[in-house]
C-alpha cells in the first residue's frame, strides 16, 4: 500500500498493483531446492502471467529481494526496487 502511494507521486506515472499475494519465494523458501517447484507454481498463479502480458513501457517494481529474484527466475524480467524508480525520476527532473 505504501509503495503504491509513493510510486504514484511522480507525474505521468500510473501504478497498478498485481493482486498476487505472495510471489512464491517467501524469503528463503523458494531458494531451497525442495521448495523450488512449489515456489514456481505459486508465481505462475497470477504474478508471472500478469508480468508476461505487460507491454514494454511497464516498469516492474518489487520491494523484496526475494520477490525480485523470483520474477527474474520466473519470467526473465528485472524487477526494480521502488527507490530505484524514484531516484531515476528525481535525477531526470533535475537534469531538465
Amino acid at each position: 500500500m505504501h509503495t503504491k502511494k509513493i510510486l504514484s507521486l511522480p507525474l505521468n506515472y500510473t501504478v497498478s498493483e498485481i493482486p498476487s499475494g505472495c510471489c512464491g519465494m517467501a524469503g528463503s523458501f523458494g531458494y531451497e531446492k525442495e521448495h523450488y517447484e512449489l515456489s514456481q507454481k505459486i508465481g505462475n498463479q497470477v504474478l508471472f502471467p500478469t508480468i508476461e502480458k505487460a507491454n514494454d513501457k511497464v516498469i516492474i517494481v518489487a520491494n523484496g529481494t526475494s520477490c525480485r529474484h523470483q520474477i527474474l527466475d520466473g519470467v526473465g524480467e528485472i524487477a526494480r526496487h521502488p527507490i530505484e524508480v524514484l531516484y531515476e525520476v528525481l535525477n531526470n527532473s533535475l537534469k531538465s
